[in-house]
């Protein structure tokens, strides 16, 4: 089992931006936030490897995606967030977090994120905001 915390406010995949190239030609790149926060996943999937050699089979995937508590609410109403009475209906999307996590660790944790064969996710608010990521292999009949 592979377990860490990427810290910060979790960012979802940005969608591809398009750039011209000499007028005749497009190219697609992806946005410097989710890059960045992709190049954060990397680095702390890579901690947790320790230098183990990358999954090859299926895996199973827990994601605990805790939001920033809006400092423009009232103390009354961070509180009711943080007791879990308010829940976080806004950006990022549930799935975009799970996509540029998965995106960051290709390469690092896995070869490629089509091995994940299950996930379980969850979007809290918290006074300390990350992802924490349980990754664990999955055997055959399981």
């Amino acid at each position: 089992m592979i377990t860490f915390t990427v810290p910060g406010a979790p960012v979802g995949k940005g969608r591809p931006k398009v750039a011209s190239r000499g007028g005749r030609f497009a190219q697609l790149y992806t946005p410097e936030k989710t890059a960045n926060y992709e190049g954060l996943v990397a680095h702390a999937g890579q901690v947790a490897m320790n230098g183990r050699d990358l999954i090859a089979g299926a895996v199973s995937v827990q994601l605990d995606i805790r939001l920033p508590v809006p400092a423009s609410w009232s103390k009354r109403k961070q509180n009711e967030a943080l007791d879990g009475q308010l829940l976080p209906t806004k950006k990022p999307d549930i799935d975009n977090v799970e996509k540029a996590i998965f995106d960051g660790l290709n390469g690092v944790v896995w070869n490629d994120d089509v091995q994940v064969v299950d996930v379980t996710k969850r979007k809290r608010y918290s006074a300390v905001p990350g992802v924490r990521v349980v990754i664990r292999e999955v055997t055959e009949g399981e």
